[in-house]
């Protein structure tokens, strides 16, 4: 993958973000990155991925989560820059 698309989905609740993530996965071919607990309730799950299947597998986690919890934000960066992924602790 020569320009990696991040996508994120930020829940309150561990719930949401399991559904989400099973959404993700099953929706488009994207890689599972990530889950990250922020604090005061809120995870965070980030997908890598070509930018189509990035863009489908966020809103399709995005809409998952909202059916069983809260959807605090979602995001997609197109072409990641690699301080991004480094700042992540991925590798590109």
């Amino acid at each position: 993958m020569s320009r990696v698309a991040l996508g994120f989905v930020e829940t309150r609740g561990n719930t949401g973000a399991i559904q989400a993530i099973d959404a993700m996965l099953k929706t488009a071919n994207v890689e599972f990155i990530k889950r990250v607990e922020v604090g005061s309730a809120f995870v965070t799950v980030i997908v890598r991925g070509e930018v189509g299947a990035v863009r489908s597998s966020v809103e399709a986690g995005a809409e998952a989560a909202a059916k069983v919890g809260e959807i605090v934000s979602t995001n997609i960066i197109p072409s990641a820059h690699e301080d991004v992924f480094e700042l992540l602790g991925i590798e590109k």
